[in-house]
């Protein structure tokens, strides 16, 4: 027979450990000395204890230890449970991968610029949202277009909406799309509603649900007319981790006071495996 503590020692574990699997009926001692209280095992409890160590380590809950040690789970539920085990560990294989490939991606930004990037980009579930848009054309994805055209479409937009007695319940979202002839770009200046518009007549204005997505996503500082380093780095993040541009980028203005230099901007770009 071992005391409790050499029977923790043999199986490598801790007297307390030892206690709990007691106090649970995973494990209990061989006897019990009445009168002292202490727990006494036997050699062949070992394997037992090996039994739970292993399946311990395989990640299951000591609740699924003791359904297994007791029998209570048959041979093809056990391959389930070993299967689901198996998946949960790929993806924690592929989540520990991904942020490996972070580092090194941080670690080749510093060795390369000589300074920590404040650029940080984050992957994210995007959700659907509901927008009142006008939308206009502009000749190119250029700052030097889109602004003159963009500028104006929200000038209207907020005054239709509130004749509309449609009061903006989030952030304004701007995105773009080709255009069906030549490099023009269809720009559309929305802001986020939740109740439907009332009516607006022949003004234009829209509302369309935009779809959720899984995005990049980055924040920018300052006026759009300075916007292109802050996309590159986006593009350059997304195809440095293994991503592929999935459609077309948002902008989510998140504050917009009058110096336009102190504006602040999420750029989220939907993306998927490359």
């Amino acid at each position: 027979m071992f005391t409790i503590g050499d029977f923790a020692r043999h199986g490598r574990v801790s007297a307390r450990m030892l206690r709990h699997y007691d106090a649970i009926g995973l494990l209990h001692p061989d006897r019990t000395d009445p009168a002292t209280g202490y727990r006494f095992y036997g050699a062949a409890q070992l394997a037992r204890l090996n039994r739970i160590i292993a399946l311990k380590d395989l990640g299951f809950t000591l609740q699924q230890v003791q359904a297994i040690l007791d029998e209570q789970v048959g041979p093809e539920e056990l391959r389930g449970m070993l299967r689901l085990r198996r998946a949960e560990l790929e993806a924690a294989m592929r989540a520990a991968a991904a942020r490996l490939a972070q580092v090194e991606a941080r670690l080749r930004s510093i060795e390369s610029e000589g300074h920590m990037s404040t650029n940080d980009v984050v992957v994210k579930k995007v959700a659907a949202v509901r927008v009142a848009e006008l939308t206009g054309t502009a000749a190119s994805y250029g700052p030097e277009h889109i602004s003159p055209v963009i500028g104006p479409l929200y000038e209207r937009l907020f005054p239709l909406l509130e004749a509309a007695g449609t009061v903006p319940s989030g952030p304004g979202i701007a995105y773009y799309e080709d255009a069906l002839e030549g490099g023009a770009v269809v720009v559309h200046a929305g802001v986020t509603v939740s109740a439907p518009v009332g009516p607006v007549g022949d003004t234009g204005v829209t509302v369309v649900e935009l779809p959720a997505f899984e995005a990049a996503t980055i924040v920018h500082r300052g006026a759009m007319d300075g916007v292109l380093p802050t996309s590159q780095t986006l593009a350059r993040w997304i195809d440095a981790h293994g991503y592929r541009s999935a459609g077309y980028a948002r902008e989510i203005n998140l504050e917009c006071p009058e110096d336009r230099d102190q504006w602040v901007t999420e750029l989220q770009e939907p993306i998927a495996r490359a």
